[in-house]
């Protein structure tokens, strides 16, 4: 594959995490992670290592919603052989009807990516997901077993600057 085919694919992995999501395929993360993916997502105050985990908890989560819709945007993507390091951009818009309060919660924030090729394609081995800013009623994503919403703030630069993000230190190595 030319580099941009490559990180074309990748692309298309960053994308259909959030359609597996919201159509609540669970089977289709098989196509986006390793086996042994590690998956820390602040938003959901909790970490994971290995994909049936992941897959299982973010099922009971989800399920707990009547809707949600992840939007991905604004990938960025650097290949290294074999390996590559993505970065983008999300919106999650959860939506529970039963929640005291009002029924929506709107995050933004973002997706630092290591991925690796496999004989399948490229496939997400760890992921580390942030919170940039919410608004909404706060008890939409309600607890669930091992999910404890963290509604802390983190701001990129300070990531950055602090050279918590994989990516960055991607391309400034090359």
């Amino acid at each position: 594959m030319t580099e941009y085919e490559d990180k074309s694919a990748i692309v298309e992995v960053l994308n259909l995490y959030g359609f597996a999501l919201d159509a609540r395929e669970w089977d289709l993360f098989d196509r986006i992670f390793t086996a042994d993916v590690i998956a820390e997502f602040g938003p959901a105050g909790a970490a994971w290592s290995g994909l049936d985990v992941f897959k299982r908890s973010f099922a009971e989560f989800h399920d707990r919603l009547d809707s949600h819709q992840h939007t991905m945007m604004g990938q960025l993507v650097h290949v290294d052989g074999d390996k590559a390091n993505a970065f983008s951009y999300g919106n999650w818009l959860l939506v529970r009807n039963a929640a005291e309060g009002g029924p929506t919660w709107l995050g933004t924030g973002w997706y630092d990516d290591e991925l690796v090729r496999t004989d399948q394609g490229w496939r997400i081995q760890h992921r580390v997901c942030r919170l940039q800013s919410w608004s909404g009623n706060p008890s939409v994503p309600e607890p669930h077993k091992e999910h404890q919403p963290d509604m802390k703030l983190n701001v990129l630069s300070q990531h950055a600057e602090d050279g918590k993000i994989a990516f960055l230190k991607a391309i400034k190595a090359k």
